[in-house]
């Protein structure tokens, strides 16, 4: 799916005061996903299907950049796929993409949706102790719904994608003589009865800790719900849950 950047313009509205790196720094990481999906989606708040979805195995991975300069953001690009297949047995009739499913009938869908989040963000702390981060998300996101009955051989589909502007936080707290870390990473929103969250929280290990470069593990649990009204004529309450493995490289 094609991406369009949309992070120039938020530095505009982070305008305070922060504590920046005094090194350059490159972080590449990535993790997979096993997440749990549940929720409904339609085409209106009173349109709406329950479907029972497969768990899925999700892939995810980041590149952030950050540098010593205080009042000129760090910028972190993130990628997320959430593809999964479900059915239901609908009780009345449900219309999607101006196909109406009668009452008593199978459906089978197939949810094919990821995001990139451009994130500008500045440091407060900094240290082998304490990291906070705060800033503002751009998620651009692309999905495509199909829903099918194989009885009638009905199908119908709907392209959907938009532009989610999230506050962004993220902490790590270091754990002395240990080499572990705690941290916690979120980008959210609420507003017009729609609610999108992404948080999750975690430990890592370092595996190798040194000047030219550092590697770490890391284990931990993600949530992410996305309550949407009216984006491209979608509706929906989605929540995928579940645990993450994944690793981090630090240049």
């Amino acid at each position: 799916m094609k991406k369009t950047i949309l992070a120039a313009g938020v530095a505009a509205l982070m305008c305070g005061s922060a504590q920046a790196d005094t090194l350059l720094g490159l972080y590449i990481g990535g993790q997979m996903w096993a997440n749990e999906a549940s929720g409904s989606f339609g085409e209106g708040t009173d349109n709406q299907t329950v479907f029972d979805f497969d768990d899925e195995n999700q892939g995810s991975f980041y590149v952030a950049f950050e540098h010593p300069i205080p009042l000129i953001p760090n910028i972190k690009i993130a990628s997320t796929t959430l593809d999964t297949v479900g059915g239901t047995d609908i009780s009345s009739s449900f219309t999607f993409d101006n196909v109406t499913y009668s009452a008593n009938s199978t459906l089978d869908t197939t949810l094919d949706a990821s995001f990139v989040d451009y994130t500008l963000y500045y440091e407060v702390f900094d240290n082998d102790l304490l990291t906070f981060d705060f800033g503002l998300t751009a998620r651009d996101l692309d999905a495509n719904i199909e829903i099918f009955e194989p009885q009638t051989q009905l199908q119908s589909g709907l392209d959907v994608s938009g532009i989610i502007p999230m506050a962004y936080v993220n902490t790590i707290i270091g754990l002395p003589f240990t080499g572990l870390n705690v941290f916690a990473e979120a980008n959210f929103i609420s507003y017009d009865d729609q609610t999108i969250y992404d948080a999750q929280v975690g430990v890592s290990y370092a595996l190798l800790d040194n000047i030219a470069v550092d590697f770490d593990i890391t284990l931990g649990y993600r949530t992410m719900k996305m309550e949407l009204n009216d984006l491209d004529n979608f509706y929906s309450d989605l929540t995928y849950d579940g645990f993450f493995a994944g690793a981090v490289v630090h240049f």
